[in-house]
């Protein structure tokens, strides 16, 4: 498993990134896995379902619209937040999309309880909580068993962009951040280096060997 930071680049750089990495896994179902680290520019991704109420009046919102072969409804990604896109072949890990969304939740929520914030789930809903406060997002895609998408987790930056949409067609839902619930500035590259290595401990265990 590889784990690389990018910094901050592009929704569209961070798709392109995915695709090439996934179409050069279905070509060599040996290359190893990948997790990719890093933020984005302030956009707001729209999941593949016909149902675009979340993002109300898509004209109105203050940055672009990006409609993306995820699962979920709209959210809103930007400076602050740290974004994991795993490239994992899940047919070694018994082809159950359930189970990797489960696992990533795992991942995120173990990271934080290191960072001194108790998360959980919510039932009927992906995503990471704190109490009733969304402190993570998760949506992922699926090309011959191959992952690409993955989740978001706010560590700190501005919560008003979410004002602007229902976040994951969410009614009402209050968003959060990491720095907003501990009380300090963290740093998200950081932060990224907690959740890696939460992740290698899960995705790379004895657990997760080929079924």
């Amino acid at each position: 498993m590889k784990v690389r930071w990018l910094g901050r680049v592009s929704y569209e750089a961070g798709l392109a990134m995915q695709e090439e990495l996934v179409a050069a896994k279905a070509l060599d179902l040996q290359r190893e896995d990948e997790l990719l680290l890093l933020e984005h520019e302030p956009v707001y991704t729209m999941g593949r379902t016909p149902d675009e109420s979340s993002l109300r009046e898509a004209q109105a919102l203050p940055h672009p619209v990006v409609k993306v072969g995820r699962g979920g409804q709209a959210t809103y990604h930007g400076p602050g937040q740290l974004i994991g896109y795993p490239i994992v072949d899940l047919r070694r890990r018994g082809q159950d999309l359930h189970k990797h969304l489960r696992d990533l939740e795992s991942v995120l929520i173990d990271a934080l309880e290191e960072m001194g914030v108790k998360a959980g789930r919510r039932d009927g809903l992906t995503g990471v909580w704190v109490g009733g406060r969304k402190i993570a997002s998760i949506g992922v895609g699926v090309r011959r068993w191959i992952s690409m998408h993955g989740f978001a987790l706010i560590v700190g930056g501005s919560l008003e962009p979410f004002t602007w949409i229902t976040p994951c067609g969410i009614a009402g839902v209050e968003m959060t951040s990491l720095e907003r619930e501990v009380g300090r500035e963290l740093s998200v590259e950081a932060v990224g280096e907690v959740v890696a290595a939460k992740f290698l401990a899960r995705f790379c265990s004895v657990d997760n060997a080929d079924v």
